[in-house]
C-alpha cells in the first residue's frame, strides 16, 4: 500500500543544514557558513604495452583533502582567527582539532565531521562600504590533514 502521508516518519525527511556547531580546539564557536568539507582520491591511470584493451586501467593514489572555508560575524575584542594566524612560523605553528555538527532540533549532533592537525591558510577581513546595512563578516580557511564522519 502507497504511504498516504497521514503518518510522519522521522527517518524519510533529510537533515536541515541551517542548524550546526563549530568545535574549535574545546571551545564552540559560532558561525554563518561552513563549506569544503570534502575528500577525494588521486586516480593514477597505468595501461601494459601488451594490454589488448586500449584503454589504461584506474586505480585508486593518494587521497587529498580540500580547505575549509567559515565566515562569522565580526565582534569587537573577538581576535582568535588573528592570534591562531599570527603563531605561524617557518613548519611550525598550533595544530587543532576542529569538530562540525550538523545538530536535529533538539541540539544532538546527528552528523560529525572531524577535521585533524587544522592550521590556518589564509584569513579574509570584512570588506568595508559606506553605503551599505550588512553586517561585517570575516573568513578563515583552514587546511588539515584528514577528514573523518561520524552518523
Amino acid at each position: 500500500m502507497a504511504d498516504d502521508g497521514s503518518v510522519q516518519s522521522g527517518t524519510v525527511w533529510p537533515l536541515p543544514k541551517f542548524y550546526f556547531q563549530v568545535t574549535w580546539d574545546g571551545n564552540v564557536m559560532s558561525f554563518q557558513e561552513v563549506s569544503g568539507l570534502e575528500i577525494e582520491t588521486q586516480i593514477i591511470e597505468y595501461r601494459h604495452g601488451d594490454n589488448p584493451v586500449f584503454l589504461p586501467s584506474k586505480m585508486p593514489g593518494i587521497p587529498k583533502a580540500g580547505n575549509v572555508t567559515m565566515k562569522k560575524g565580526v565582534f569587537t575584542g573577538d581576535n582568535k582567527f588573528w592570534d591562531w594566524y599570527s603563531q605561524i612560523k617557518l613548519n611550525t605553528i598550533k595544530r587543532l582539532p576542529v569538530v562540525i555538527s550538523l545538530l536535529d532540533e533538539t541540539g544532538a549532533p546527528q552528523m560529525t565531521w572531524t577535521l585533524q592537525n587544522c592550521w590556518p591558510t589564509k584569513i579574509t577581513g570584512t570588506d568595508l562600504k559606506s553605503d551599505s546595512n550588512e553586517v561585517a563578516i570575516e573568513t578563515i580557511e583552514i587546511v588539515h590533514e584528514g577528514l573523518t564522519i561520524a552518523t
